[in-house]
C-alpha cells in the first residue's frame, strides 16, 4: 500500500512577472503543494511608454502569500524571488514610497539615448564589461532618465533597484536593500567579468552608485520577514528558470515559449567573450562557488504572433485554436511568416525589422498561416540556438522548454526535428518559481546540493527527431529567405 508521508515544510517562491505574481509552495520532493496567482496590471502613458504601480507589485506579493499560506499545513522554511528583469523601481529609503511609476523593461522611451551612446562609440565598453547591448529594455537608461526627466534627485535617499529590490526591502519591513548578480547583469551597470558595480559605466549613465542596492549571493539568506521567516534567494525570472529546468551543467539549456522566447545556455564558470546576436549574463552566484554564466537568446514574438492572429486578423478565436488549426496540414505549404512586429531579438538585434508573410498563393488560408505562426517559434529558436553552439563549439543534447505554448505538441515536434535533438517539457511547468524555490532551499539546507536538486527533475513529454534532415533543412532555409525580407525594413 502506498503511504503518503506529511510534508515536514515547504519552500515559497515569489514569481513577480510582467503580467501577474504567483506564489508557489514546494515540498521537499520539489513537488508543488499550493498555488496563488494576482494578474498585474500595465500603464501605457505614452506610445512606446510601459508602466508598473510598485505599490500595485507590492499588494499582489502580499494577497498571494497570505492566500497561500492560509492553504498550507506545513510551515515556511524559506522565500526565494524571482522577478521580471530590467524594470526599474524608485523608493524614498526613509519613507519607503515610491517615487515615480516603475519602468518596465519593455518600455522604449530611452531608445534615442541608446543610439547616442552607441554613435559616441560607447558599444565596445559595453559589451566588454556587461555583456549585453545598447538597447533601452535594460536599466541604466531607465534610471538616467528617472534622474534627469522623472524629477528624482540623487541622494542619500534614493533607491534606484530591480523588482526584486523592492520586493526584498518591504518583505524585511526596510531593512534589506540588496540585489543578486543576475539581475544586476541586466542593468548595462554590472561588470560581469569583475562582479561589481562598475564605476565607468554608471558614470558614462549618469546613475549614482551609492542609489544601487548591494549585490549579493543569488542562494543566501538575505534577511527575514516580520514573523522571522528567511528570505533566502533572489534571480532574475530567465535564470531561475533555467535553474528550475535543472540545467545544472555547461552546455545545457532551456527555451521558455511565452510572448516571446527566451533561451538560455549553461556555459560554466568562465565568462566567455562577447558573442555577436547573443547576450552574455550571470546564470546565478552559490554560497562558496564561482558565478555561473549563460548565453542568452531573446526571441520578441512568439505567444505574441498566436494573438496577432486572433486580434489582428481574426482567424482564430482562441488561442487554443491554433494547435488543432496548425496540425490540419502537414506543412505550410511554403508560407513563412516573420512575426518581427517590433524589430528581431537574437541572433539579429535589428529594430528595423517588421512582420512578414511570404509565399503565399491562392490555395494559401488559414491553416497555412496558423502552421507558418507554429513553424516560425521553432525556426526562431532553430536561429538562436545555432549561434550558441558555434559560439561554444558543441552542440546541443537537448532542449528543456517551458513556458504557456510549450503546451503545443506540434511545436516540440517541429522544434525536435529542427535542432536534431530531443525536445523535453517536464512535469512541473512552473519552473521559474520552482528554480527560486530550489535556490532558496539550498541555501536553508532544504537540500543539501545542486545535484540533489537535479534528481527532483521530472520529465512529462519527450519529444524526439522523426522528420527528414534534408526537408528540415530546405524549410528552414525557406525561413531565413524570408527573414531576410524583413530585415531592415523601418
Amino acid at each position: 500500500m502506498d503511504v503518503t508521508l506529511p510534508v515536514m515544510s515547504v519552500t515559497v517562491a515569489i514569481d513577480a512577472g510582467t503580467t501577474g505574481v504567483r506564489a508557489l509552495a514546494v515540498d521537499e520532493a520539489g513537488r508543488p503543494v499550493g498555488l496563488s496567482y494576482r494578474e498585474l496590471p500595465q500603464y501605457f502613458p505614452r506610445p512606446g511608454w510601459v508602466e508598473h504601480d510598485p505599490e500595485e507589485i507590492w499588494a499582489a506579493v502580499e494577497t498571494t502569500v497570505a492566500e497561500l499560506r492560509s492553504t498550507l499545513d506545513a510551515p515556511i522554511a524559506a522565500i526565494g524571488i524571482a522577478n521580471q528583469r530590467e524594470t526599474v523601481v524608485a523608493w524614498d529609503r526613509r519613507t519607503g514610497e515610491p517615487m515615480h511609476n516603475a519602468i518596465v523593461w519593455q518600455d522604449r522611451r530611452t531608445a534615442a539615448r541608446c543610439q547616442r551612446l552607441e554613435d559616441d562609440g560607447h558599444l565596445p565598453l559595453v559589451r566588454e564589461s556587461t555583456g549585453l547591448v545598447l538597447d533601452p529594455y535594460f536599466s541604466a537608461t531607465k534610471m538616467a532618465w528617472l534622474l534627469a526627466e522623472g524629477g528624482l534627485h540623487a541622494g542619500p535617499r534614493l533607491a534606484l533597484g530591480t523588482v526584486d529590490s523592492w520586493i526584498l526591502w518591504k518583505l524585511t519591513g526596510g531593512e534589506v536593500f540588496a540585489t543578486d548578480p543576475s539581475n544586476a547583469s541586466r542593468t548595462l551597470l554590472y561588470d560581469i567579468r569583475h562582479g561589481a558595480w562598475s564605476r565607468e559605466l554608471c558614470d558614462l549613465f549618469g546613475v549614482p552608485v551609492a542609489a544601487l542596492a548591494e549585490v549579493r549571493r543569488t542562494s543566501a539568506r538575505f534577511g527575514t520577514t516580520a514573523d522571522g521567516i528567511p528570505v533566502s534567494a533572489v534571480a532574475g525570472d530567465q535564470q531561475a528558470t533555467l535553474f528550475g529546468q535543472a540545467c545544472l551543467e555547461p552546455g545545457m539549456a532551456k527555451n521558455t515559449y511565452g510572448t516571446g522566447s527566451f533561451v538560455l545556455m549553461n556555459v560554466g564558470t568562465t565568462c566567455p567573450a562577447p558573442v555577436d546576436g547573443l547576450l552574455t549574463t550571470v546564470a546565478w552566484a552559490l554560497p562558496g562557488a564561482p558565478p555561473v554564466y549563460a548565453l542568452e537568446g531573446s526571441i520578441f514574438a512568439t505567444g505574441a504572433a498566436i494573438s496577432w492572429l486572433r486580434d489582428g486578423l481574426g482567424i482564430i478565436d482562441s488561442p487554443a485554436e491554433i494547435g488543432p488549426l496548425a496540425e490540419s496540414v502537414r506543412d505550410s505549404q511554403g508560407v513563412a511568416f516573420v512575426p518581427a512586429f517590433s524589430g528581431l531579438g537574437s541572433p539579429w538585434w535589428d529594430p528595423g525589422a517588421r512582420g512578414t508573410i511570404v509565399g503565399l498563393t491562392r490555395g494559401s488560408g488559414r491553416a497555412q498561416l496558423a502552421r507558418a505562426a507554429v513553424e516560425a517559434m521553432a525556426y526562431q529558436t532553430r536561429d538562436v540556438v545555432d549561434a550558441m553552439t558555434a559560439a561554444v563549439g558543441h552542440p546541443l543534447t537537448e532542449l528543456r522548454v517551458d513556458g504557456g505554448v510549450s503546451v503545443l505538441d506540434l511545436l516540440l515536434q517541429i522544434q525536435a526535428d529542427q535542432l536534431r535533438v530531443p525536445v523535453a517539457r517536464p512535469t512541473v511547468r512552473e519552473t521559474t518559481a520552482l528554480g527560486a524555490a530550489f535556490l532558496a532551499g539550498l541555501a536553508e539546507g532544504i537540500w543539501a546540493s545542486t545535484e540533489e536538486v537535479a534528481a527532483l527533475w521530472r520529465t512529462e513529454a519527450t519529444f524526439s527527431p522523426r522528420a527528414p534532415k534534408s526537408v528540415v533543412d530546405d524549410r528552414h532555409a525557406t525561413w531565413r529567405r524570408a527573414v531576410d525580407r524583413s530585415r531592415r525594413w523601418a
